[in-house]
């Protein structure tokens, strides 16, 4: 950090200030965790410097020799983690390994089939201020109002009757474990694609923990940040007869070079990944979600669908009188951070929202545990009992920071 403090000063203070925030704080968005400095060094390498457009063995320029064996290796650690035919790791982000497989198998005007974004979906699983929702046309299933769950009885019907080209699975705020291999037989039902896109569950199917996608949906895209703690990133994994009609999409379909050291930085976390102690950890996760889903509870809020299967929970805010973006205002000012979320039957705007999304990955890579998690959910609830009281979120912000402190962020 010395040399960019000497030649960008103003640069490197925002970075050091976004170091100290991270240190003395709470990460509780459960789309965000924390890399290892193994990666870090990776994407700050030198690779970022090379144009390497194209595929291993196919580039556009010289010189990729080297790119080609990270990127192979890439391929490969990511294939064996989920037991992947195929595995393509160019995509620059999750919502992009979305794009691609969209356009390898649609056209302009395609029916999809996907969950509504306030229930539980994804911008890019057709949102209307998505391209999604503009090149295709789209039909979305909820959840079921009573249980808060998917209904895939309720998901069958539509598909029938709407006949989709391509059926999304998979969330970005859904607290419960999704059945794939439902979603594939209902799309076999009506002869459509199924994709599963599985970023922030990743980590928990790459270690058994959560029922896979890879070799049951016909498609299945990831980002490799989040559970799979790795760089901000994107893969698709498929079954042969489908790789390169994907490949094809990726490039030239959709993007030009890849971002190199980002790849080298995943095959990092995919090697990472592999270890038996990265079980554990994902299986951290999942206590430790459970844990404050429990004391969450005890301080009297209610949780979407009743509780947790994976690493995040949905706080519903209604019956308290206040919105998710209060809610998200006053638990910053106490140094822990969390982001508004909108909720099943959704009254307000997404802007405002009138629930909280809560996660474990980051805390988790901190070494923090259930007694912790039980802390935490005591911190929240007091907090949000009275979300006024400045005395109090100041109290409880100097005990946030003393528990960071416990919990260095990179302690080498």
């Amino acid at each position: 950090m010395s040399y960019l403090a000497d030649t960008d000063p103003e640069i490197a203070s925002i970075i050091h200030k976004e170091f100290e925030r991270q240190r003395d704080g709470l990460e509780l968005i459960a789309s965000e965790n924390l890399v290892s400095r193994a990666v870090l060094e990776a994407m700050g390498s030198i690779m970022t410097n090379k144009y390497a457009e194209g595929y291993p063995g196919k580039r556009y320029y010289g010189g990729c020799e080297f790119h080609d064996m990270a990127e192979n290796l890439a391929r490969d650690r990511l294939k064996a983690l989920f037991g992947a035919e195929h595995a393509n790791v160019q995509p620059h982000s999750g919502t992009q390994a979305n794009m691609a497989v969209y356009f390898a198998t649609m056209k302009l005007g395609d029916l999809m089939l996907s969950m509504k974004l306030s229930q539980g979906g994804h911008l890019s699983h057709g949102s209307p201020v998505s391209f999604t929702g503009q090149f295709y046309r789209v039909s979305q299933y909820g959840v079921d109002p009573r249980t808060e769950t998917i209904d895939y009885g309720a998901v069958e019907e539509i598909a029938r009757k709407e006949r989709p080209t391509m059926i999304v699975c998979g969330a970005s705020a859904y607290p419960r474990t999704i059945d794939f291999r439902a979603f594939q037989e209902i799309a076999d039902g009506v002869d459509a694609y199924c994709m599963a896109d599985i970023a922030h569950i990743a980590g928990l199917v790459a270690t058994g923990l959560h029922p896979t996608s890879v070799g049951v949906t016909d498609f299945t895209t990831t980002t490799t940040h989040k559970t799979l703690r790795g760089p901000r990133g994107g893969a698709i994994m498929c079954n042969t007869e489908y790789a390169a009609m994907v490949d094809k999409a990726v490039f030239p379909g959709m993007q030009g070079g890849p971002l190199m050291h980002t790849i080298a930085a995943k095959a990092v976390c995919f090697k990472e990944a592999l270890r038996p102690s990265f079980k554990e950890y994902n299986r951290q996760i999942i206590k430790n979600a459970r844990a404050m889903a429990e004391s969450l509870m005890e301080q009297g809020l209610r949780l979407v669908s009743g509780g947790t299967d994976n690493h995040l929970i949905l706080i519903d805010l209604t019956d308290r009188g206040i919105t998710g973006l209060e809610a998200e205002q006053a638990l910053g000012r106490a140094h822990i951070t969390v982001n508004k979320n909108t909720i099943p039957n959704e009254q307000r705007s997404p802007f405002v929202t009138s629930g909280l999304r809560v996660g474990t990955p980051a805390v988790t890579s901190r070494g923090m545990k259930e007694e912790e998690m039980h802390q935490i959910g005591e911190y929240i609830g007091k907090i949000l009992k009275d979300i006024h009281n400045e005395p109090l979120i100041r109290k409880i912000g100097e005990d946030v920071r003393s528990m960071a402190a416990r919990f260095p962020l990179y302690p080498d």
